[in-house]
């Protein structure tokens, strides 16, 4: 069985944390249950972590395939038989025919699919248990198939409009070579051992660090690069990194979009399947991509726990933007908050795909006037000697 890393409290609010094997997170919820603790959070141990993610396109191919099927009257296995023969890919295949041998084991697909974890995210294998509960799992995919088509489009956008900026940062580094170790070095020589500039000293000393100790540089470089990917890992400075993203004045508005949108979607698909708004928010958490937001949610999950009402709960969260949570609470007070969250999560993807555009458009000029002013530098330790020897001749 897989094993679960938890946290949890005591019903005298004590937190608890620790890993359990369980069959699924509802076996791993009654497990502690027993022993007096009340799950808040859970995840599977990263070595239970036999398959490989499957890709968002994929995700929603497997979805539609599956629902077109099921809704023609194929048997379930013998629909993942054939998208199974349909896939090119030998890593997918055997997520596939795992499913299908765990299927002929007895397994209801939802169990199946928690098995290959992560190769299934979270959010489908819940609405595929509310499908088998509800006895409509062609719908439930039909659902789940439009949700990680807009997902997936989303994120191509995203990709697409990244790739001027990383471009703009490739040409930079090489303009920045190429100026210290070509162009500086055959200017700066014809000055001899003149008296230089202050500006024109400093330029002088890093080109001659750069063409001199070249494989320092690079090995510095690459080191510094590990070292802050290292630093980012480690949960402490992530959490900060990620609330600065927040509070910045520039992006920090268009993130709580993107981020606002992803939670939105998601609780909108799980609550109106009929999944418990605990069990919702839990999943809901993992798919926001911000652990400073991420972690406020063991609030929220104990305050709706205690009697307040969603929007009450919600109301706490800082990073997401304040439309959700007003939306919320007028579906309570009109008792419909099924279609407001559903509404609101089609605005917020549009405000997504709006807000991604413009934070790139931000980028660019950002970088421009970056390499700008590393050029324009060069250009001012070059002519300063020029305009001090004129001055000497004068």
């Amino acid at each position: 069985m897989p094993v679960y890393k938890y946290n949890a409290v005591t019903i005298d609010g004590t937190r608890r944390a620790g890993s359990l094997e369980a069959a699924n997170e509802s076996q791993l919820m009654l497990a502690l249950k027993n022993n007096g603790l009340f799950l808040t959070n859970s995840r599977l141990a990263q070595s239970k972590a036999k398959y490989k993610k499957l890709k968002t396109d994929e995700v929603a191919d497997f979805c539609r395939q599956l629902s077109a099927m099921l809704s023609s009257g194929i048997t379930l296995i013998r629909a993942i038989q054939i998208i199974e023969a349909r896939d090119a890919k030998p890593e997918v295949k055997r997520v596939y025919h795992d499913l299908i041998n765990e299927l002929r084991r007895g397994s209801t697909l939802s169990e199946s699919m928690e098995k290959e974890e992560p190769a299934f995210p979270p959010l489908l294998t819940n609405m595929i248990r509310a499908g088998e509960n509800s006895g409509g799992i062609d719908k439930a995919a039909e659902k789940m198939a439009v949700t990680y088509d807009k997902q997936h489009k989303l994120n191509a956008k995203m990709k697409s409009a990244s790739i001027y900026p990383i471009v703009l940062v490739v040409l930079i580094v090489l303009v920045v070579i190429i100026l210290f170790t070509f162009v500086l070095p055959s200017f700066l020589g014809v000055f001899g051992d003149m008296e230089l500039p202050l500006p024109t000293q400093i330029m002088m000393g890093i080109s001659n660090f750069m063409v001199t100790y070249w494989a320092l540089a690079l090995g510095g470089a690459l080191a510094l690069g590990a070292l802050i990917v290292s630093i980012f890992r480690q949960p402490g400075p992530r959490k900060a990194w990620d609330k600065f993203k927040l509070k910045s004045p520039v992006f920090g508005k268009l993130l709580r979009t993107i981020y606002t949108a992803r939670f939105a979607r998601t609780l909108a698909s799980l609550y109106v399947s009929g999944i418990p708004m605990i069990q919702s928010l839990r999943i809901g958490r993992s798919t926001v991509g911000n652990t400073y937001i991420e972690d406020q949610f063991d609030n929220v999950i104990n305050s709706l726990g205690n009697g307040r009402t969603l929007s009450q709960s919600m109301a706490e969260v800082d990073g997401f933007d304040v439309k959700l949570q007003s939306t919320i609470s007028v579906g309570e007070e009109s008792g419909r908050l099924e279609s407001m969250l559903d509404s609101v999560s089609d605005q917020f993807d549009y405000e997504a795909e709006m807000a991604t555009q413009r934070l790139v458009s931000l980028m660019e000029p950002a970088m421009i006037i970056v390499m700008a002013f590393v050029v324009v530098a060069v250009i001012v330790s070059v002519l300063l000697p020029i305009f001090q020897m004129y001055q000497s001749i004068g």
